[in-house]
């Protein structure tokens, strides 16, 4: 026997705005509330971050098991944080969501994205030599930016402090903010524009650690 299966009607009653009529329904599905992705998507195909930053990382899984590629889990963290979602936890349910799952080339209706441990997992991989390598692949990115080679580079360099909120491996207590953070160094050029970033413990660096740093990011540059 068939059965027959009712669409939710409207909400009926609504009046008109401007003249043009208001309709209600209750029968969207799938919905975000993240539809800006899809345009931050296309910038980050075109600069190819995820996978520049992935060419950075040795993977030691076996290659006969990986579902999801390291560039991969790379542009759902990166989206994440661009769409406000900076704890990982929030992956166990973006990772069903059908906009995430267009920035990531998925159909809604496919298979879901990679869940918080697979993040957590990443996060912990990179060495120090490859955390270098991603250092220079962005400064990299930075360089690639001009269209023609500049006479002169301005470089602004400072610290600045961000919270946290739970038990994070360096985080140390500042007296200043009263809170307990990081104290990440980043660069900037003249023009505003980022160069590089490094976290580090809350305590002020010093002279000779800012030093170490630009002597780095001079040879990338």
């Amino acid at each position: 026997m068939p059965v027959t299966v009712e669409a939710t009607p409207p909400l009926a009653g609504l009046s008109p705005v401007a003249g043009k009529p208001l309709i209600a329904r209750f029968d969207g599905e799938q919905l975000s509330s993240d539809g800006g992705l899809l345009a931050l998507r296309e910038v980050e195909r075109r600069l190819g971050i995820a996978d520049r930053l992935a060419a950075c990382i040795d993977d030691p899984r076996a290659p006969e098991r990986i579902r999801h590629g390291l560039a991969a889990i790379l542009r759902f963290r990166m989206l994440m944080i661009a769409a406000g979602y900076e704890d990982g936890n929030d992956a166990d349910s973006l990772r069903h969501d059908p906009v995430f799952k267009l920035a990531l080339d998925r159909l809604p209706d496919g298979a879901a994205l990679c869940s918080q441990p697979t993040i957590s997992r990443l996060e912990n991989l990179p060495d120090l030599r490859a955390l270098l390598r991603m250092a220079r692949a962005m400064v990299g990115l930075y360089c690639a930016s001009f269209r023609q080679v500049p006479h002169r580079i301005v470089l602004d360099v400072d610290d600045t402090f961000d919270a946290v909120h739970g038990g994070q491996q360096l985080r140390l207590f500042n007296a200043h903010y009263d809170e307990y953070g990081f104290q990440p160094i980043v660069v900037f050029d003249g023009e505003g524009r980022p160069v590089a970033a490094m976290l580090r413990s809350a305590h002020r660096p010093s002279g000779h650690e800012a030093r170490a740093f630009l002597r780095r990011r001079h040879r990338a540059l």
